[in-house]
């Protein structure tokens, strides 16, 4: 097939390959125009050059190169985010809940794998992967009890990035000869946002590993961290409600539990214009927060007596003051940051003590819904954990912490799974997990919009979760 290289000398290079992204975007439209809407297709960036490949229509090439390029950035990230660790810090599993950071590689590879390529008549890379890096869809055939994943010492960590470059190779080209119809290019959408959603549990896993070790290292010493910040006010902003439209619409990514859109009926509430910070939970902790039961749900209070919860987690009392650890190592906690890592009964027994209660998912999307969530503060940001609220009007709606709601996590009304795996791996629901809303500084930027419904059980701690209250007020 005939082939013409166009290259790019970016002035700015600060940017790297976002920089010619953009470029080469813009390329491609100015050829588009030039070729009367039929260009060649253009791949292979890797130098800054394009290669452009036969003729297709005009809009079906900028969706493929920009579908190429998100893939490429996406999965580049998740081996970023690894860098930093040791072989061995790869191999642990420090509890059931969490998972080692080799199976995060490898499970996001197995999706693109067994979602897409297989569609394709893609032979297996090796079969074994089928099992091993499988989650929880039975569709696929056995299991690997989640408990057990720690203990896969074999394949290695560098027979898993081969697998990743495999995979990758595999699907640059079959998107660059354009064996991917509409619905494959769809799947391998779910698939980037998927494998977005395991760069967060990658860092909360690993910060899990490291932070409940015995000298509890630092994941990077170079993050940013600034003290003595400012306590912002603790305001209200109050909200009509009445006959709201809340989900996702019909346009753009979005998950299976955040269809359909639907009606939810809201009465008059005040929401915090703030989270709450370290500053507080002190305060709550100080007043006997963790022994009064009458604070607490029955099973949170069974929870927290059992597990010995006396602070957040991460935080220990060390001569006389609160240290916590966070991924740039052990530090006094800073009273005016956003507080993290409290479970869902830690927040609802907080809210408690200060009179007032948590949102319920419908009242949280009202409130974000019109805010601007790639302005927040997110995992791009390189701080990777929670800044001071400071400033006016509603602050850290997005980002900085997911914020439990009061709400169960359930189908939507009217709710329908896809057919086939793809359904069981998109649309499954599970009792006795909350709902939150808003993303962290862990969550990548673009990943979160305000239709987006995290979920995990009340008692888990080692996300990046955190706590805004609401109250109930009457009518106007």
């Amino acid at each position: 097939m005939a082939r013409a290289t166009l290259r790019i000398r970016p002035k700015d290079s600060r940017r790297g390959t976002v920089r010619i992204g953009q470029l080469v975007m813009a390329s491609i439209r100015n050829r588009l125009d030039r070729y009367g809407g039929h260009p060649l297709v253009p791949f292979a960036l890797g130098d800054g050059s394009i290669r452009w490949y036969g003729r297709c229509k005009a809009r079906g090439a900028v969706k493929a190169l920009d579908l190429m390029l998100r893939y490429k950035t996406v999965r580049q990230r998740s081996v970023s985010v690894c860098a930093p660790l040791s072989i061995e810090d790869h191999a642990i599993q420090s509890m059931p809940d969490a998972s080692p950071a080799k199976w995060h590689l490898a499970h996001t590879t197995w999706f693109f794998e067994q979602l897409v390529l297989s569609t394709i008549g893609s032979p297996s890379i090796d079969p074994r992967y089928r099992l091993l890096f499988n989650s929880d869809a039975e569709s696929f055939g056995p299991l690997v009890d989640r408990a057990m994943r720690g203990r896969i010492s074999r394949p290695s960590l560098e027979e898993v990035h081969a697998y990743r470059a495999a995979v990758d190779g595999r699907i640059e080209e079959a998107l660059a000869a354009d064996r991917l119809d509409g619905p494959a290019q769809a799947v391998i959408e779910l698939g980037l946002h998927h494998e977005q959603q395991h760069q967060e549990l990658l860092l909360t896993d690993v910060k899990h590993v490291l932070g409940t070790q015995p000298l509890q290292p630092a994941y990077r010493t170079d993050l940013e961290r600034t003290g003595g910040g400012t306590i912002g006010p603790l305001e209200w902003i109050e909200l009509d409600g009445g006959l709201v439209e809340m989900g996702a619409g019909e346009h753009g990514f979005s998950f299976a539990n955040e269809r359909p859109r639907h009606q939810a009926v809201i009465a008059p509430f005040s929401l915090a214009t703030r989270p709450l910070c370290n500053a507080e939970v002190l305060a709550f902790m100080g007043d006997g927060g963790y022994d009064e039961p009458r604070l607490w749900l029955e099973d949170g209070f069974a929870t927290a007596q059992r597990e010995g919860w006396r602070a957040p987690l991460y935080w220990e009392h060390r001569d006389g003051m609160w240290m916590q650890y966070d991924l740039a190592g052990v530090r006094e906690v800073d009273a005016a940051e956003t507080a993290c890592h409290l479970s869902y009964y830690e927040a609802d027994a907080i809210a408690r003590w200060t009179q007032a209660r948590l949102p319920t998912e419908a009242e949280w999307e009202l409130a974000a819904t019109g805010l601007r969530p790639r302005a927040a503060h997110w995992a791009d940001d390189d701080r990777l954990h929670p800044r001071p609220a400071t400033g006016d009007g509603i602050r850290q709606l997005f980002g900085d912490v997911w914020e439990w709601t009061q709400s169960a996590y359930a189908p939507y009304p009217g709710a329908r799974s896809l057919a086939g795996s793809i359904g069981e791996y998109n649309g499954k629901f599970s009792s006795g997990n909350m709902v939150l809303r808003g993303g962290s500084c862990l969550t990548p930027r673009g990943h979160v919009r305000a239709s987006y419904r995290n979920f995990f059980a009340p008692s888990a701690r080692w996300q990046m979760t955190g706590v805004r209250l609401a109250t109930d007020r009457g009518a106007p």
